[in-house]
């Protein structure tokens, strides 16, 4: 069955923890033996001899409807007098606590609280939420809300062990095979602690290797409390850095009986050899950003400048599209110019003074357009034109003088007289305009005689037939020359 359980009390099953400083993991908790070989002669010595290396600690709780109320009160005991047993403190241990069923809450995440009081007091608060067992769901939450730096988790480079312990009294209802895999990949310890029908199967899958220091069995909450001494043992240490008796302002570095001072990344070891300074890491040569540098506790973060993005190296910038939909406020053309951009108009169009909007121009305004007589408006171009008399020449720009009076250009019935780009009408000798000043009628010439003497006069009479008669002679002479 399991390999090598023993027993405490009555109903408690443990298996041995050996230090995982033993496995060489470079995450793995450090387990020093205490000066002397022996054990404490009181528990309260122990926790002023031991203290743990600083932690990121979440705590994932089942509250599902097979824990009954009264069992739940149990695992709030375990959690608190956990808590009694570890270094709690900014720079020391952070603990979130989370608390699952079908769905998850994070109750408290790893920057809310550093002190014990405060993290007691929230965790005498919890409620159960009861229904299902989604422990898939509860670790996968864990590495996507908890584990961020935003929510408190110190930088990798800080090489803080990063621990999760899930307290379950049931089979997981979901897939936890892969999440507690992909949790282990990422650098998080996990420990399995099962109660009364957990499934020892599933606690296996989820936790961390090897699994005799990782997988933890009770039978009752009743006696879960009892854990308490076996995890004080897993996190603590005996050294001189430990015990706390070095006078390191940040980083103690055990050296066989003695130790060094060290300091967190961003710091420089002071003359004294004891404190810390800040380095500025955003100075020259300290830091690898693209474009901006930001200090940041220690560290730094790089930034862009307006117009750029940050690539996913977190590093090094890229220049954003300035014209995409949505990210200007052009009226009518974007111009992207190298992480900014400018504004310009349609032909025809000109820019506003607020260099954004566009307002239509008068192209048959002076100046604007090259056409020698008439300008015409065309929506937000032009076209030329010509004044009568006149037609425009194949460049569509200038114009020539009509010849009007040529043939089937005009509709006068006898004669065209030009006049200027126009022209009027006129008839032969003896022929008049008629009142549509284009056609001609026959002229009378009873004028050259009185009335009283062509009544009375035979001889009048008949010169004015024989000079009638000479005239449509000529008339007609005259035509026929035109033609």
């Amino acid at each position: 069955m399991r390999r090598a359980l023993g027993i405490l009390g009555c109903c408690l099953l443990l298996p041995p923890l050996l230090p995982p400083a033993a496995r060489g993991s470079p995450h793995s908790l450090r387990r020093h033996p205490r000066p002397g070989g022996g054990l404490p002669g009181s528990q309260a010595a122990a926790d002023t001899a031991c203290k743990n290396r600083p932690l990121d600690l979440v705590f994932i709780i089942d509250s599902s409807r097979s824990v009954r109320p009264e069992e739940f009160e149990k695992v709030k005991i375990f959690l608190s007098k956990m808590i009694d047993t570890l270094d709690v403190g900014e720079r020391a241990t952070r603990v979130a606590v989370m608390n699952y069923a079908s769905t998850v809450k994070v109750e408290f995440p790893l920057r809310t609280y550093f002190d014990k009081a405060s993290m007691k007091e929230a965790i005498s608060h919890i409620e159960p939420l009861s229904a299902g067992t989604m422990t898939g769901l509860a670790i996968q939450t864990a590495m996507d809300e908890v584990f961020t730096e935003e929510m408190g988790t110190r930088p990798a480079t800080f090489n803080i062990p990063k621990v999760v312990i899930v307290v379950t009294d049931g089979r997981p209802q979901d897939q936890v095979q892969d999440v507690a895999a992909s949790a282990r990949t990422a650098g998080i310890e996990i420990y399995a602690v099962g109660v009364d029908r957990a499934d020892l199967q599933s606690l296996r899958i989820m936790a961390s290797e090897p699994l005799d220091e990782h997988v933890f069995y009770v039978e009752t909450y009743g006696v879960i409390e009892k854990l308490t001494s076996k995890f004080r043992e897993t996190f603590c240490a005996a050294n001189v850095c430990a015990l706390g008796t070095h006078d390191c302002e940040q980083v103690c570095v055990s050296n066989d009986r003695s130790y060094l001072c060290d300091c967190y990344e961003g710091y420089t070891l002071n003359p004294d050899k004891r404190t810390c300074s800040a380095v500025n890491m955003c100075a020259p040569d300290k830091h690898e950003c693209d474009q901006i540098c930001m200090r940041n506790n220690g560290s730094y973060v790089c930034d862009c400048y307006e117009g750029y993005t940050l690539n996913p190296d977190k590093k090094t910038c890229s220049a954003m599209d300035m014209c995409a939909s949505g990210r200007h406020d052009c009226a009518q053309v974007c111009l992207s110019n190298d992480g900014s951009y400018s504004c310009e108009c349609y032909e025809g169009y000109t820019l506003n003074p607020d260099k954004k909007t566009c307002s239509a121009v008068d192209m048959c305004a002076p100046g604007r357009h090259d056409c020698e007589q008439v300008c015409v408006r065309d929506d937000l171009f032009y076209t030329c034109d010509c004044y009568q008399g006149y037609t425009l020449n194949p460049d569509k720009k200038t114009c020539s003088r009509t010849e009007v009076c040529a043939p089937r250009t005009h509709d006068c019935e006898q004669v065209c007289v030009s006049n200027g780009g126009s022209y009027t009408c006129d008839c032969y000798e003896g022929f008049t305009l008629n009142r549509d000043e284009t056609t001609c009628s026959r002229a009378i010439t009873s004028s050259l005689v009185t009335t009283e003497e062509s009544c009375k006069c035979e001889a009048i009479a008949a010169l004015q037939e024989s000079v009638t008669s000479r005239l449509e002679a000529l008339s007609t002479k005259y035509i026929l020359f035109l033609t």
